[in-house]
């Protein structure tokens, strides 16, 4: 295993490394989906909630599967964050992280004006947003790598121009394409429909690797 790999081992899933400021973040969190749940029942709108989910859900799926990269190769998984943390929770996913994903559908969603119809550039409005959120979020992510807080080991997930078509489209993109995606469907029931199959695979996916094939990630 890379070095990356054994310090970001190290601790995993350790609740005695929780730190206090978790506390405050996970507060905001709350309060943030509480005015929201709040306001979609106030006007029937409940896009941004399901946009925001919609990307959690993802982010568990693409950590999901980097777990599983690292388990079955024995060497690394295509990112990790073996730096300090209060909480990992995967190799490349800890507590930090989570809590940004969280929000992270209601800012792309905010972008968006009422009635989601304009065209950028000749470009529905939704997938420019997409486009432009993730190539804003693969910035950050290439600065946390260049800073040693997110550590990338293969040729086809780094700086490169492959890599970073990857790390875009895999990366970053599949998240908002799945925002633009369940806000963009008929009703409530099918966006509902929607979110719970994207938590539902990353769920199976980790009873079978945990619980059957017996990986640590």
């Amino acid at each position: 295993m890379t070095e990356a790999t054994i310090q970001a081992l190290e601790g995993l899933r350790d609740l005695s490394t929780l730190q206090w400021y978790v506390i405050p973040l996970l507060l905001v969190v709350i309060y943030i989906y509480n005015k929201e749940i709040a306001k979609a029942r106030s006007t029937g709108n409940w896009n941004p909630v399901f946009a925001a989910l919609t990307v959690l859900g993802l982010d568990f799926f693409n950590e999901t599967w980097n777990g599983w990269l690292m388990s079955l190769t024995g060497y690394s998984a295509a990112w990790t964050v073996p730096g300090p943390t209060a909480l990992r929770v995967f190799v490349g996913w800890n507590i930090e992280i989570i809590f940004m994903f969280s929000l992270l559908g209601f800012a792309y969603y905010y972008f968006l004006s009422e009635k989601q119809d304009r065209k950028i550039l000749g470009i529905n409005e939704r997938w420019f947003f997409a486009i432009l959120c993730t190539i804003l979020a693969v910035f950050v992510e290439c600065i946390l790598n260049i800073a040693g807080l997110l550590i990338w080991e293969y040729p086809w997930w780094n700086l490169s121009i492959t890599g970073i078509w990857l790390i875009l489209v895999i990366g970053y993109f599949l998240f908002f394409a799945g925002a633009a995606i369940v806000i963009s469907l008929k009703n409530n029931k099918q966006k509902a429909i929607f979110v719970t199959c994207v938590y539902l695979v990353p769920i199976i996916m980790n009873i079978i690797g945990f619980g059957v094939l017996d990986l640590w990630y």
